[in-house]
């Protein structure tokens, strides 16, 4: 602490009020003590410290505030007044009843009497403490976020070693290249087997180890999927063969880099495996429960299973291939573009509720998802037909079932035309009106049709329309 050079000349003399206020501006919590450490007085200078609990200390010696650890600091903040030494601060400590303890950093000042700096035996010592909760909650959160980033590193290092192990025992060759210049950056072992020792030659490019015949075709596929960031795949020779392999291309980025994922197969145990999968795959697709028809990227069939063909009332594939889904969807134009939108946008789509007609005058409410196979040979789209008619059952609202919500009114669109949810919910509203206007008038429905602003006639012809009360029995009211 250093001290004002001329106090005296700059500040002038103070009163014991200036002087309160003062000391209360400088610190959140002030204590005046006597010469035996007893709280005389207390000031606060911070509206976050309730008064009630702290009044309490009025009266007691300071160091039966504190709790039992900080009481030597207390002792020692009392010892060194008499001292020429710079006050020093401690942190200590407050008990509190309802919750954790108060820490205060605190530091004491004798009250002088004359320009000497003597100390009367009745002076006074002021306790200057500072709030230490918002360092503390500071430093909570920043063990919080230190050991939230160690956890993240070596949860990093963990996934890194699980990939290096993957990496280096897969049997299929794997490249990582520069998405920019296509060198290389990193190969597996499988890859140096099939490469060659040219793959680490410096400057070596991907295009370099396949056949010059596939080499235009193979940069388009590159450039392909760089720009839309979808997969994709090729067959290819490499330079140094004469079989066949298959090229898969991924993107993926790290940090502010874009890499390509190359991985390289022999085709023949790629066609071994999908002639021992994919009959099983087309055996459970035709015999689904649910619908399920592939398209062209224009929407028209190519082929259906039998589930579909059901919900379309077909007889036999032939009637659906070539023929544009549109035909069968509930709005016509409407639900395969907003369809067909989707999936070139997004690739998918989920839970989308329209309508199925049969070719007999049948409907059905469906729920459909579907995705777009932009890569197949050829590009396709397939879609899940899954009939919720029975689901909906449970559903539907009658005249009384106004919707609560946007969220339940939304439910409607589409599967009900938009003026019968006008006119259903503005006659229930009309209904609701009525009824409690005969609650509050007690059936007199005189009063209730002046309360509706209605004349009598209409009250009465509205009355008849929902049904409601015994016309019978009050023919005049």
């Amino acid at each position: 602490m250093t001290p004002f050079e001329r106090p005296a000349h700059t500040i002038g003399k103070l009163d014991g009020d200036a002087a309160g206020r003062l000391i209360a501006g400088a610190a959140d919590v002030a204590l005046v003590l006597d010469d035996d450490g007893v709280i005389q007085d207390i000031a606060f200078g911070s509206d976050t410290l309730g008064r009630d609990t702290y009044e309490a200390w009025r009266g007691k010696p300071w160091v039966q505030t504190v709790t039992v650890e900080s009481r030597p600091k207390v002792e020692a903040l009392l010892r060194d007044l008499g001292g020429d030494a710079m006050p020093r601060w401690r942190h200590v400590n407050h008990p509190l009843p309802d919750g954790p303890d108060l820490p205060l950093l605190y530091s004491t000042m004798p009250l002088r009497t004359d320009a000497r700096g003597t100390r009367t035996p009745t002076g006074r010592t002021i306790a200057f403490g500072r709030d230490l909760r918002p360092n503390a909650a500071l430093q909570q959160r920043l063990v919080v976020a230190q050991q939230t980033m160690e956890r993240d590193y070596w949860r990093m290092r963990h996934m890194e070693t699980r990939y290096r192990s993957l990496f280096q025992v897969v049997s299929e060759a794997v490249l990582i290249l520069d998405a920019t210049t296509l060198r290389l950056e990193e190969a597996n072992p499988a890859a140096e087997k099939m490469f060659g020792d040219g793959l680490r030659r410096p400057g070596w490019s991907a295009l370099d180890g396949f056949d010059p015949t596939h080499v235009d075709a193979l940069r388009e596929l590159l450039a392909r999927v760089r720009a839309t960031g979808r997969a994709g795949r090729l067959r290819a020779r490499l330079a140094a063969g004469q079989e066949e392999h298959v090229v898969a291309v991924s993107l993926f980025r790290q940090e502010n880099s874009v890499h390509f994922l190359v991985r390289v197969h022999d085709a023949q145990h790629e066609d071994v495996a999908t002639h021992s999968e994919r009959p099983s795959l087309v055996d459970v697709v035709e015999r689904a429960p649910d619908g399920f028809v592939v398209t062209d990227p224009d929407g028209r069939v190519l082929t259906a299973n039998r589930a579909f063909m059901d919900l379309a009332q077909a007889a036999t594939e032939e009637q659906l291939r070539g023929q544009s889904l549109d035909r069968w969807l509930g709005r016509t134009g409407v639900d395969l573009s907003v369809l067909l939108t989707n999936l070139r946008q997004l690739g998918s789509v989920r839970l989308f509720a329209t309508s199925m007609r049969g070719e007999l005058g049948s409907s059905t409410e469906v729920e459909i998802s579907a995705v777009s196979v932009a890569d197949g040979n050829p590009p396709c789209l397939g879609f899940t037909v899954r009939d919720v008619g029975r689901r909906l059952i449970h559903d539907k609202r009658s005249i009384r079932d106004v919707p609560r919500s946007v969220g339940q009114m939304t439910e409607l669109v589409g599967r009900v035309p938009l003026r019968d949810i006008v006119r259903d919910t503005t006659d229930l509203i009309e209904q609701l009106c009525i009824e409690a206007a005969l609650e509050l008038t007690r059936d007199n429905r005189a009063s209730a049709a002046e309360m509706l602003g209605l004349s009598r006639q209409s009250l009465y012809v509205k009355l008849r329309r929902f049904g409601l009360g015994d016309l019978a029995s009050h023919p005049d009211d």
